[in-house]
């Protein structure tokens, strides 16, 4: 992912699952990322700033999560990043609460196109902002985990978390 012309802002935390790169713009949280994660961004540019404010409170927020304190997130979202599909997809991924998954093909039909079972999963493989837009509650059509680019653990692990597995 080619982050738009933007000042991108990063910091690192560590959690249970491992550690995680974090990017914010002026608009809000723009990327979650689980160390060795596919579709990792270009850098490029990006400035360390732990003391960001989106940063910091996507830090606590995570952390609180993988405490078990928190079941949803509360913060600016930049999901400007990709298509205008790609964004569709993503909203739509914020709809699921913890606890709950959805499968593929309701997933594309939530968005509107029922037939773009395959373009909903490229979509949800490539959401920039891991755990806060749960891509990892989207499953097969029959419940089975599939795909996860943070690996198939982390996605056993986060819905083990919230109650789903």
């Amino acid at each position: 992912m080619k982050f738009k012309s933007k000042t991108i802002y990063t910091s690192h935390i560590d959690t249970p699952l491992g550690g995680i790169t974090m990017a914010a713009t002026d608009q809000g949280l723009a990327g979650v990322w689980f160390d060795q994660q596919r579709h990792w961004p270009d850098t490029t540019g990006w400035i360390p700033k732990d003391d960001h404010p989106a940063l910091v409170e996507a830090g606590t927020q995570l952390r609180d999560y993988f405490a078990g304190k928190r079941n949803d997130f509360d913060m600016p979202l930049d999901l400007s990043h990709g298509t205008a599909f790609q964004q569709s997809v993503w909203h739509a991924l914020l709809a699921i609460p913890a606890g709950k998954t959805m499968t593929y093909g309701a997933l594309s039909a939530h968005v509107g196109n029922p037939t773009a079972v395959r373009a909903v999963g490229a979509a949800v493989g490539r959401n920039p902002i891991s755990v806060i837009v749960p891509c990892h509650r989207v499953l097969g059509s029959d419940g089975s985990l599939t795909g996860y680019a943070g690996g198939l653990h982390r996605k056993t692990a986060l819905l083990e978390l919230e109650g789903a597995r």
